[in-house]
């Protein structure tokens, strides 16, 4: 009835109105394969040492292209056993990397031997700023996590960081054999995400920290471009669970599981990463 009696502009507008908000929601949604990586060579230490890490927002499986990073909202370690926060930005280092495809500029971390001396494990959490995506017509957020252990000792890599989006380790990222499987929680303002649409990529080629670049060499050749980047789902309880078929790193990706949907008048995505490390059985 309402409908036959309105004048045709305001159908018009409504339906403009309608498409557009389906068109934000769809864009919101969209599958994007870019990993904010927080990589180090070596997650699990026998002691404590100096830790060199490689703070990178690109395409993994490629090696880029790499996008520019703004200076980091907060950048933060949780020493093991219950320790206390420690803000990591003074240990930010701007630099440019080097992808296969252009240069772009990322972040070196120098963190100091004696914030990995005691035992156990130690998890690192950068909150980047929002990145504006303009193919996409969207921003993408993506808070990540790498954890750390020292000596083998055992500590609190299962525990959630607080965090508006996070994945929690159901399973210790950094003692994985390469074959086996790892499970996690998509968590958003730490509830579980059921059904939460998740990223799989491979770190392809050899990342040089020293020299701010990406190897040339890809370790594995996709036989189809859908390889690259894996999709998945976490079930009705959140949880998603992933094959490790090769040595090396693996970064886990819950898309646009954030309550915050909005930044600068755009779409946001705020995603989730968890950075895995699997080894080879000699």
């Amino acid at each position: 009835m309402t409908s036959h009696s309105e004048p045709h502009h305001a159908k018009t507008k409504k339906l403009l109105q309608a498409l557009a908000a389906a068109t934000l929601g769809c864009l919101a949604g969209t599958a994007h394969a870019h990993f904010q990586m927080l990589y180090v060579d070596n997650a699990a230490l026998e002691r404590a040492s100096a830790l060199d890490m490689a703070i990178v927002f690109t395409h993994p499986f490629n090696g880029g292209p790499t996008m520019s990073m703004g200076q980091p909202r907060a950048f933060s370690q949780v020493s093991a056993h219950g320790g206390e926060k420690v803000d990591l930005l003074k240990y930010l280092r701007k630099v440019q990397w080097q992808s296969r495809d252009n240069q772009a500029t990322a972040y070196r971390a120098e963190i100091p031997k004696e914030l990995l001396r005691p035992l156990g494990d130690h998890i690192f959490v950068l909150e980047p700023e929002p990145y504006l995506e303009e193919e996409e017509g969207m921003y993408i957020q993506q808070f990540a996590k790498l954890i750390v252990n020292t000596g083998g000792v055992p500590g609190d890599w299962a525990e959630p960081q607080g965090l508006p989006v996070e994945i929690q380790p159901l399973s210790k990222p950094y003692a994985n054999w390469t074959g086996g499987v790892y499970r996690a929680m998509v968590l958003a303002d730490g509830k579980p995400v059921p059904n939460a649409e998740v990223e799989i990529e491979y770190i392809n080629h050899s990342v040089d920290i020293q020299k701010n670049a990406f190897g040339k060499d890809d370790y594995v050749k996709a036989p189809q471009a859908a390889f690259k980047s894996l999709t998945t789902y976490a079930d009705n309880e959140g949880v998603v669970t992933i094959g490790l078929p090769r040595a090396g790193w693996w970064g886990i990706a819950a898309l646009n599981i954030g309550s915050t949907k909005t930044f600068n008048g755009k779409p946001l995505s705020q995603d989730a990463i968890l950075w895995v490390q699997a080894r080879d059985m000699k």
